[in-house]
């Protein structure tokens, strides 16, 4: 598993309802993490209690906070191109991505596991073509692999 996390300010995600109009399906309106997260074909459940361990723990909130420890928001959003591969050729390879039916449950576990630790969890809308907005704070970005 793989997530960019991004310190943010806020963040939100918007798809288009049946009708062509832009709707809000997560948000988070104060500072908390944007967590992008991409799933590969072995993850399990080792994995999830490790991503939700980093995305609760880490310290990179303001003042060496952690979300836990800051009562902080995340935003959820999954996101399969993180295992795409520019190695060969133009096109991005897709093979590492996990397919739609294995990774919807592996999101939807990291999710519930950081609501079992008591955070507050938004999250997009697995599988649409989302648009995500978000306000970084810093910047500050990192890169978490389990």
């Amino acid at each position: 598993m793989r997530a960019v996390i991004s310190r943010v300010t806020r963040a939100s995600v918007i798809v288009d309802d049946e009708h062509g109009n832009p709707l809000t399906v997560g948000a988070i309106h104060r500072p908390g993490l944007l967590a992008l997260i991409g799933v590969t074909h072995e993850d399990g459940p080792e994995d999830v209690a490790t991503m939700a361990r980093k995305i609760a723990e880490l310290r990179i909130l303001r003042d060496e906070q952690s979300v836990t420890e800051a009562g902080a928001p995340v935003l959820v959003v999954s996101q399969f191109t993180l295992y795409g591969s520019t190695k060969k050729g133009r096109r991005p390879s897709w093979s590492h991505a996990a397919p739609g039916p294995v990774a919807e449950p592996v999101i939807n576990a990291v999710v519930q596991a950081l609501r079992d630790r008591g955070i507050e969890v938004d999250t997009g809308k697995f599988g649409a073509m989302m648009r995500v907005e978000s306000i970084n704070d810093g910047p500050f970005t990192v890169l978490v692999e389990t």
